[in-house]
């Protein structure tokens, strides 16, 4: 595993990871009651892989959070792993399934010494990157952990002309004795993301505050393409009617 990585700008990758424990307690609890569906998002992931690859059998779910995609993953693949930088985002996901490996790394620069079948990078984390060339990076990086004829298939983030500047979100959730309420707000310069949201949480303890502030870049179709054709893969942008509709995926195949 890479000690140190760099960014595509020379830059010492931050030593800290973007999701603390705050937001990795309540993270599962928000965005299900949101309506978000794991299970049927990790279906759809392995039909785009299957279609491309019947036999796959592995899988690397990079930056795979609290593992609520990879523990649905591992209803469709024999064997997965999860790669994940924040060290509160991977005890939950090593909690959920004890024998499944869930690495410490970034995804800008990792080897894990081996190859899968499939890699896939959900929930929009390649927005996390600063520029084209942390990109580049990143998707090389997946590609390399992809066997020959393996498929890589990616969640985006918004690009540059769908986003928009200003927006804010509001939501209640509530699970059991615990209620969730986030404000967030994103701020747009150039093709930078400034997105805080401030979280409410209410319990029997009490109530306490906290904030999230996300960096994020706006990158377009043709760069993550780029992208993808830069790492060895034949890429395409695929679109879908019930799940990932907003952005759609990008499914490639590593020559």
């Amino acid at each position: 595993m890479t000690d140190t990585p760099v960014a595509g700008n020379g830059r010492p990758l931050p030593a800290t990871a973007v999701y603390g424990q705050d937001v990795s307690e309540v993270y599962d609890l928000f965005y299900r009651g949101r309506g978000q569906d794991f299970a049927a998002e990790a279906a759809v992931v392995a039909e785009a892989v299957r279609s491309r690859r019947p036999d796959a059998n592995s899988l690397l779910d990079v930056a795979c959070g609290t593992g609520e995609h990879l523990r649905w993953l591992a209803t469709h693949f024999d064997e997965v792993a999860g790669l994940e930088m924040s060290p509160a985002m991977r005890a939950l996901a090593r909690g959920k399934r004890p024998g499944t490996p869930v690495h410490q790394g970034d995804m800008r620069g990792f080897d894990l010494g081996r190859a899968f079948d499939a890699v896939c990078c959900l929930t929009s984390s390649l927005g996390y990157m600063s520029d084209v060339g942390e990109l580049d990076a990143a998707v090389a990086a997946m590609a390399r952990h992809l066997a020959p004829g393996g498929v890589l298939v990616i969640d985006p983030w918004w690009s540059p002309g769908a986003f928009l500047d200003g927006h804010i979100a509001h939501d209640v959730v509530r699970a059991g004795p615990r209620t969730v309420a986030r404000l967030s707000h994103s701020r747009r310069d150039g093709d930078s993301v400034r997105h805080e949201a401030h979280y409410l949480v209410a319990d029997a303890t009490g109530i306490r505050h906290f904030t999230h502030t996300q960096p994020l870049t706006l990158f377009t179709r043709a760069q993550y393409l780029a992208a993808l054709e830069n790492a060895g893969c034949a890429a395409e942008h695929v679109e879908h009617d019930t799940h990932f509709t907003a952005r759609g995926l990008f499914v490639a195949v590593r020559g």
